[in-house]
């Protein structure tokens, strides 16, 4: 929504054309997808300054990976500019295998973290159930989770 691999800065007009496409299609929210990560908060703000003048808030979702460590300053501006519907994934587990390089998704334990600590956001899932999810899951893949919160807690742990 902000960069393409291929085509490099995405008009926020092009995107609002094919968002309000969609809708008039049916589609009951759009999923705003950052793939590759690049993108920071002047840029969400840039985008969902032009998008929320024709679409309201609750029809918009993100979707930020992670690759240079902006998904939760971008969920906080999103956040702040009326969104509440945001993607994430176990651990962060994830990808974009089209844009070479690019890291996992948003981890769900990052985003609930966040949630809960500086919009005093709380409810399920809990964190312990969050991080015993990644402890399995990181176990089932035999593969090393992304996700500040889960690597914190389980250096924790493990001491």
């Amino acid at each position: 929504m902000i960069d393409c691999p291929y085509e490099g800065k995405i008009d926020p007009n092009q995107v609002l054309n094919v968002s309000k496409i969609l809708l008039d299609l049916g589609a009951y929210e759009i999923s705003l997808g950052e793939t590759i990560g690049t993108g920071v908060p002047a840029e969400v703000e840039v985008l969902l300054e032009r998008l929320l003048k024709e679409i309201p808030a609750n029809k918009l979702a993100g979707h930020f990976h992670d690759t240079y460590g902006m998904a939760i300053a971008n969920v906080e501006k999103a956040f702040s500019m009326g969104l509440r519907s945001f993607d994430s994934s176990s651990g962060g587990l994830g990808g974009c295998p089209y844009a070479k390089g690019a890291a996992g998704n948003l981890a769900t334990d990052d985003l609930v973290y966040f949630l809960r600590k500086i919009r005093n956001l709380y409810g399920n899932p809990t964190p312990y159930l969050l991080w015993e999810a990644s402890a399995f899951m990181e176990k089932a893949l035999f593969r090393e989770l992304q996700s500040r919160t889960y690597l914190a807690n389980k250096k924790k742990r493990e001491s």
